[in-house]
C-alpha cells in the first residue's frame, strides 16, 4: 500500500460477466440471435449470432488468470519467461470479480475509493452481430438491466459501472442513454469503431445522424468512454482477424494485430475531430480507456495538418487540436511513456486505469504509483484522483 494521503479513483476496472449476463433479459423471440451457451468438446463456449465465440477458451471464469499474469512481459519480459509460463497457475473465480458487496471490499483493501467498472466479453460482441442491428439492440438493451441488477450503475458511490451504447439505431442510442441516467449511471461506454446501421450502411460516430445522441449527452454532461474492444479491424491478410483461442503463444507472436486497438481509438477520435463533433456539442466529455496512447503524437500531427491546409476555407472554426486537448481525456496503457503523455495533453486530461483484473493490467492497482514518481505531488493527485471525479461528476448545460 502507498500512502498518498487521499484515495485513488481508478478509471479502468472490470468485472467478469456472470453465466447469465448475455441471457436473463433477452426476449425468447430473439435468443437465438443473440448470445447463446452451448457445450462443445466438454467445454462451455459462447455462440454469438449463430457462430462460436474464440474471444476467450473459457467463458465460465472458473478458474481464472491471476490479475497481471503478463504485465512483466508487457515491460520487456525481465524474467526471460517462455509464453507457456507467462500465466501461472489459475485461481479459483473469486467473488469480487463477480459480486458487487465483495468487491467493494476489496476496493477498501486496495486502497482505492472508487472505480469506473466495464465489460470484458461485453466490449467484444456488437462486432460479431453488428450486421443484424435488432439483435445489437436486443442483445445490449438485456445486457444493461442484467449489468443493474448485478452491479448497480452507482453501487455505494464506490462502483460506476457503465452501460454499453451502440449507436447502431439512434432512437435505441437515445433510449438506452435516458434509462442510463435514471439509473444513475456516470458514464456510458462505447467501441471505437464506424457504426453499422440497418437502413443508411456505415457511417463515422460524428456523422449528423446520430446528433440527437451527442445533443443529449452534451445536455445532460455524462461522460462517454470510448474502451478497447473488437472494433472489427483488418490486417488484410497479414495474420488472421479476429479473436481467437489459438493458445497464449501464437498469440504472444509478433504481429500488426496487436496495433489494432490504438488504430481503432486513433481513428475514432481523429474523426470525432475531423468532422467537428467539440464544435457542435462543446459539453461533451470523451474518455478514451485501455487504447494506449502511443498514437497521440501523430495524431496531433495530422490535426495541424489538416487544420492548415484548411485554414483559407475557414472549414474549422476552432483549432481542432486544441479541442480535442479540451474534450478528450486519456488512459495510457500502464507501459506508456506517462510523461510523454502528460507533455502532449497536460496533467489535467491524463486519467489513472489499472485494468484489474485483467492479466494485461496490474497486478494491484496501486502498483501505478510508481509509474509517477516524477511528476509533483499536485500532478500525480490529478492523474490518481482528481481528474476521474471530475469527469463523474454529471455536467448538465
Amino acid at each position: 500500500m502507498t500512502d498518498l494521503g487521499y484515495l485513488p479513483f481508478d478509471c479502468d476496472n472490470h468485472y467478469y460477466e456472470s453465466h447469465d449476463a448475455f441471457t436473463r433479459h433477452v426476449p425468447k423471440n430473439m435468443q437465438r440471435r443473440c448470445v447463446q451457451w452451448a457445450e462443445i468438446d466438454g467445454r462451455k463456449r459462447h455462440i454469438v449470432g449463430g457462430r462460436v465465440a474464440n474471444a476467450v477458451s473459457n467463458p465460465t471464469w472458473n478458474p481464472i488468470a491471476k490479475p497481471g499474469a503478463i504485465s512483466a512481459y508487457l515491460r520487456g519480459n525481465p524474467d526471460k519467461l517462455q509464453p507457456s509460463e507467462l500465466l501461472g497457475e489459475s485461481e479459483p473465480l473469486p467473488d469480487y470479480y463477480i459480486n458487487n458487496a465483495a468487491r467493494v471490499a476489496k476496493l477498501d483493501e486496495q486502497g482505492l475509493e472508487a472505480m469506473w467498472l466495464f465489460p470484458t466479453l461485453g466490449v467484444l460482441y456488437e462486432e460479431l452481430l453488428k450486421h443484424d442491428t435488432e439483435a445489437v439492440k436486443a442483445q445490449f438493451r438485456a445486457f444493461n438491466r442484467w449489468l443493474d441488477e448485478d452491479w448497480g450503475c452507482n453501487y455505494k458511490n464506490r462502483i460506476f459501472a457503465s452501460p454499453y451504447i451502440s449507436l447502431c439505431d439512434v432512437d435505441f442510442a437515445c433510449e438506452e442513454l435516458e434509462w442510463a441516467l435514471a439509473q444513475g449511471a456516470r458514464t456510458v461506454v462505447m467501441r471505437p469503431a464506424a457504426v453499422w446501421t440497418a437502413n443508411d450502411g456505415v457511417l463515422s460516430p460524428a456523422h449528423p445522424k446520430f446528433d440527437p445522441f451527442w445533443s443529449r449527452v452534451n445536455e445532460a454532461g455524462i461522460t462517454v468512454v470510448v474502451h478497447a474492444s473488437d472494433s472489427g479491424y483488418t490486417t488484410h491478410g497479414y495474420v488472421d482477424d479476429g479473436f481467437s483461442s489459438d493458445g497464449l503463444t501464437a498469440a504472444m507472436a509478433p504481429n500488426i494485430k496487436h496495433f489494432n486497438i490504438e488504430r481503432a481509438a486513433y481513428d475514432f477520435l481523429a474523426t470525432l475531430c475531423y468532422e467537428k463533433l467539440f464544435e457542435r456539442f462543446p459539453n461533451v466529455r470523451i474518455a478514451s480507456i485501455e487504447n494506449g496512447a502511443e498514437f497521440l503524437p501523430d495524431l496531433f500531427r495530422k490535426l495541424r495538418q489538416s487544420r492548415d491546409r484548411l485554414a483559407v476555407t475557414g472549414y474549422y472554426k476552432e483549432d481542432p487540436g486544441e479541442l480535442f486537448k479540451q474534450h478528450v481525456w486519456i488512459n495510457p496503457f500502464w507501459e506508456d511513456d506517462v510523461y510523454e503523455v502528460e507533455e502532449i495533453m497536460g496533467a489535467d486530461r491524463v486519467i489513472f486505469g489499472s485494468d484489474w483484473p485483467h492479466i494485461e493490467g496490474m497486478p494491484n492497482p496501486l502498483d501505478y504509483v510508481d509509474e509517477l514518481s516524477k511528476f509533483d505531488d499536485v500532478k500525480k493527485k490529478r492523474i490518481l484522483r482528481e481528474n476521474v471525479l471530475e469527469l463523474n461528476e454529471l455536467r448538465p448545460r
